[in-house]
């Protein structure tokens, strides 16, 4: 559960565990991989063969 640390009753920083800041950090990636995939989805296709990877 996050912690709001405030300076003259405005929150200045929030505290939260590893646990949910690693969980916000995966979010934030996944939705940063999920622009890109919307963004190259209609763009042209290559075709490659396993072997030439």
């Amino acid at each position: 559960m996050p912690i709001a640390v405030l300076n003259h009753n405005k929150p200045a920083a929030y505290l939260l565990s590893a646990k949910a800041y690693e969980a916000l950090l995966d979010r934030l990636d996944d939705a940063e991989l999920l622009k890109i995939v919307k963004k190259r989805q209609d763009g042209k296709a290559v075709k490659v063969k396993l072997e030439d990877l």
